[in-house]
């Protein structure tokens, strides 16, 4: 049996990194409800990719937000219940669904984006460039070195 120490987990960055994820994400939806918009912080990831490159497959978006194929599956319905997207099979294969914003989605990403440019650097407003930069080039590190991990 490995002799393991007591893991303090506010001494990992990681476990920062976390808490981090999950407070920012209640930020967004905080803020988008303040807003009056009836969207989650995961839909948003959606549109955004989706204003980048319109018409994107499902399973390439699943992808690109780290989603496995069912959970992109739910959030898609729900999204096309709210009329954000709408699906359309591939004309070359019927297999492959692509998902296109919808003019009420065009119209929401509209109203979120520059939500979004104020709230980021409100959250950043007490780091300084440096800070950022170093901040920024570390946790790329940290991202270089779990994708070495997991090869």
């Amino acid at each position: 049996m490995n002799d393991t120490k007591a893991i303090d987990l506010n001494a990992h960055a990681l476990s920062w990194i976390g808490k981090i994820h999950y407070d920012f994400g209640f930020l967004v939806q905080k803020a988008f409800s303040e807003h009056g918009l009836d969207l989650s912080k995961e839909q948003w990831s959606v549109l955004k990719r989706l204003k980048v490159t319109d018409g994107q497959p499902q399973n390439d978006l699943a992808f690109i937000t780290h989603r496995d194929k069912t959970s992109m599956t739910r959030l898609i319905n729900t999204m096309e219940d709210k009329d954000l997207v709408m699906r359309v099979s591939d004309e070359s294969d019927r297999r492959v669904n692509r998902i296109f914003l919808t003019a009420h989605g065009k119209s929401v990403i509209e109203k979120v984006t520059p939500i979004m440019y104020d709230l980021i650097p409100a959250v950043q407003e007490s780091l300084t460039d440096k800070e950022i930069e170093n901040l920024i080039a570390t946790l790329s590190k940290i991202k270089a070195k779990i994708a070495e991990i997991a090869d």
